[in-house]
């Protein structure tokens, strides 16, 4: 499901095609399903195949640029007769207790032909990766071949335990291919926090919310020069628009939604096509207090574009 973005350059190999997940929790209604983030970037219609070959539409509940992690929800209604009987909740392990030499096992999408396993061993911890000016940090590298489409994957320990999730495969003519995964546990309360996130659809043009700001991206890149945050810089607030009635100031950066990852104004207006006008949504931003930048979580109760237009 999805498409490969985020991560690619020449050493890293990834290509489009589809991606892999991990069912990590369920409710009465449906199963939520942990992948990376930029397999689902950008993308409108999500489905998902399981390893008995049926599909059943999905939904992002939560994603996460910085950390690369989304988790997206299936509605158990959706599922084909039988599809219970061939899917369950994965265990989750300790990914903190690892070390290297290990036996691991990949388990994903590769090349987007269906369900494959590769073993190997863990061969170093606290890795970092660079890609087009993005940093991860405390990474997982493993011999396990992981080809494009195990991304979302999971890396799983002699026990059978999830202790990673698969992101990419480094691959130059100097080196054999190294894969890298994200440690479960630094990100086991993100995927908890989404999987707890009401599943959410567009709602009409007429409904939506806006919170009343005109923004600037600050890319990585910009990120990067001028040492502030990655987000969307406020660079000014619509007067008497719900933002204008909140603690939310101009020179602000934000960077969160609810939770989820703000890299720019179409991440702030694709999350916000998802909320009507009335709701509240809580903003994580960073403010400049001297010569460093400060975090705050700023409530804003969204207006329809109606009511913008009349003030």
């Amino acid at each position: 499901f999805g498409g490969f973005g985020g991560l690619d350059q020449p050493q890293v190999y990834e290509t489009p095609t589809a991606g892999s997940g991990i069912i990590i929790a369920e409710d009465d209604d449906e199963f939520m399903i942990a992948t990376n983030n930029h397999v689902v970037a950008d993308t409108k219609d999500l489905v998902i195949t399981f390893c008995d070959d049926t599909t059943a539409p999905a939904v992002v509940k939560g994603r996460d640029a910085e950390k690369d992690v989304a988790v997206i929800s299936v509605k158990k209604s959706d599922l084909e007769e039988g599809t219970y009987d061939n899917i369950e909740v994965a265990k989750v392990g300790d990914s903190d207790s690892l070390r290297v030499g290990e036996w691991v096992v990949a388990i994903g999408n590769a090349l987007g032909e269906g369900l494959s396993v590769t073993v190997g061993v863990v061969s170093a911890l606290d890795k970092t990766m660079e890609a087009e000016g993005q940093v991860a940090n405390n990474l997982i590298q493993t011999d396990a071949a992981i080809n494009p489409g195990n991304s979302g994957g999971a890396l799983i320990n002699e026990k059978g335990e999830v202790i990673g999730i698969n992101e990419a495969k480094y691959a130059t003519t100097a080196v054999e291919g190294m894969g890298f995964a994200i440690p479960i546990s630094s990100v086991k309360d993100v995927l908890n926090d989404f999987s707890n996130l009401e599943a959410r659809e567009e709602v009409s043009e007429e409904e939506q919310g806006y919170i009343g700001i005109q923004g600037q991206n600050i890319d990585s890149q910009m990120a990067e020069m001028y040492d502030m945050p990655q987000g969307v810089y406020v660079f000014k607030i619509v007067d008497k628009a719900p933002a204008a009635n909140s603690e939310l100031k101009e020179k602000d950066v934000i960077t969160k939604l609810d939770g989820q990852s703000v890299t720019g104004m179409d991440d702030l207006q694709s999350l916000l096509k998802q909320y009507k006008s009335g709701e509240k949504v809580k903003l994580t931003v960073y403010r400049l207090n001297g010569e460093s930048y400060e975090e705050h979580e700023i409530e804003v109760e969204l207006a329809s574009k109606a009511m913008l237009e009349e003030e």
